[in-house]
């Protein structure tokens, strides 16, 4: 594989074409590379968007948790990169505060259907589902949410470094989180709409 035969930005291109549901046989023969070419690509640059970038070129990754009935984000989790491993710490410290969840429903993200990731799921007895390949309306929340994060975070602020994308992203989720009433929450914010459900579950 020629490192320099395709820019960064083509490769995910590549990529986005099969998780719209191009066939992956159409999408190498389209771009003249092999199946193992292919999937050599998505390991390295699966799930990243071509702004998810440094000032300096250097990309960064952000892994978003949703609680699709309060609508909060739980977690935006910023690095540089984001193995399978990583991801069920952080679900392990959301479960720690949150409790555990009926089921986990994400994309097929290469870290996301990682080893770590099913030892995990069967070391805690919890449901992952996976939706299909080029169906994301199969989680029509969390992806409305993730074109927001985007519309109003990723694509409108210049990152120079991890901290201050830590910060700026930390700082939306605040806002979201807190100040953004929601029509299917009765016009209450996540926070608010979390809140109440917990004191209507302790008089219970």
């Amino acid at each position: 594989m020629r490192a320099s035969r395709f820019t960064e930005e083509q490769i995910i291109g590549m990529l986005k074409e099969q998780e719209a549901g191009a066939k992956t046989a159409d999408v190498c023969r389209k771009h003249g590379i092999s199946s193992a070419t292919f999937y050599k690509f998505k390991a390295k640059y699966g799930g990243m968007d071509v702004s998810d970038a440094f000032t300096d070129g250097r990309r960064f990754r952000v892994l978003a948790v949703v609680d699709d009935f309060s609508r909060e984000c739980l977690a935006l989790v910023v690095d540089t990169s984001l193995s399978g491993l990583r991801v069920t710490r952080e679900l392990d410290e959301i479960m720690a505060v949150r409790g555990k969840p009926s089921t986990i429903v994400s994309d097929n993200g290469t870290e996301l259907t990682s080893m770590a990731v099913l030892k995990w799921c069967q070391q805690t007895g919890l449901e992952w589902h996976y939706i299909a390949p080029g169906k994301p309306m199969q989680n029509g929340f969390v992806e409305s949410f993730n074109g927001r994060f985007r519309d109003e975070c990723l694509n409108e602020t210049l990152f120079s470094h991890l901290p201050q994308a830590r910060a700026a992203i930390a700082s939306w989720k605040e806002d979201y989180n807190v100040n953004r009433p929601h029509s299917a929450l009765g016009n209450r914010s996540p926070a608010e709409f979390a809140a109440t459900i917990a004191l209507e579950t302790e008089a219970a």
